[in-house]
């Protein structure tokens, strides 16, 4: 296990930070305890300047949340080192705590207690063992590979967050309804290459144009065919049939071209594992 293992704390509340960091000094007098992020773009900033080992995150965060920080987060860590491990903070619990239980070491609601918080340290210092063995395995491209599988493993659990949610037996979408001026349109889902959060607005990309509609992608995608749309990024859900080729930059990013569009789309690491074998 690491012998000092770094804590990013991200947190508004001045209080509940400083009540926390308190108890981290008892619970895990050997770690070392990096300056409060204040909001979500900090914690996103600190946590890829600084690679600690754990994150204690609040959930609900101006700026950026807890949850929506994790895709940049993994898009900007270095593929080499093991993903942080992560502890969830919230004050209600009518969040998905099973999926954050997937996903994460631990969560734990406000107010924190100590002998709660002695659990979750438990719970951490197991899991950086687990990276500590892999380190030490020989080779070293061994110990690589086994650093790499740990990620993935985390990587995958993470998809589970945004895994489209059922449809419930409502009918797959065969028509995108969208407003033109006073005209409404209907475009065949099978014309649509590819669909694009941008602020308030979903854009529906088809080969000779673009529209807006007002439909939130989430709400989007349990009305669509997964084996027909795949999602590659947070706010990006492709026509598997419009992909020509995927392409990896020398830093290891992933980008997507499409048959009939010229522009490269993004591929989030935690959706790279899709293209493997392309």
């Amino acid at each position: 296990m690491t012998a000092t293992p770094r804590i990013l704390v991200a947190e508004d509340e001045p209080l509940l930070a400083t009540h926390l960091l308190k108890l981290l000094q008892q619970a895990w007098p050997a770690a070392l305890l990096l300056p409060v992020a204040p909001h979500g773009h900090a914690a996103l900033e600190q946590a890829l300047s600084d690679l600690p080992e754990v994150l204690f995150l609040d959930i609900q965060m101006p700026g950026l949340t807890g949850l929506a920080l994790i895709e940049p987060l993994l898009d900007g860590w270095p593929e080499t080192r093991p993903l942080p491990l992560i502890v969830y903070v919230t004050a209600y619990d009518q969040y998905a705590v099973s999926a954050f239980e997937r996903a994460a070491v631990d969560y734990l609601l406000k107010p924190i207690t100590l002998e709660r918080l002695q659990q979750t340290v438990g719970r951490l210092q197991s899991q950086l063992g687990l990276q500590e063995q892999a380190r030490q395995q020989t080779p070293e491209d061994a110990s690589t590979s086994s650093l790499m599988q740990l990620s993935m493993a985390q990587i995958q659990q993470w998809q589970q967050i945004w895994q489209p949610a059922s449809s419930n037996g409502q009918p797959l979408l065969r028509y995108i309804s969208a407003s033109v001026g006073k005209q409404t349109r209907l475009i065949p889902i099978e014309e649509v290459l590819y669909f694009e959060a941008a602020d308030k607005y979903v854009r529906v990309v088809t080969q000779q144009d673009e529209t807006l509609i007002r439909t939130p992608l989430k709400d989007l995608l349990p009305q669509l065919d997964a084996t027909q749309f795949w999602q590659i990024h947070r706010a990006i859900v492709v026509q598997a049939a419009a992909i020509s080729h995927v392409q990896r930059d020398e830093n290891g990013k992933l980008t997507l071209s499409l048959k009939q569009r010229p522009e490269r789309l993004p591929v989030s690491r935690l959706y790279t594992e899709r293209f493997k074998s392309m």
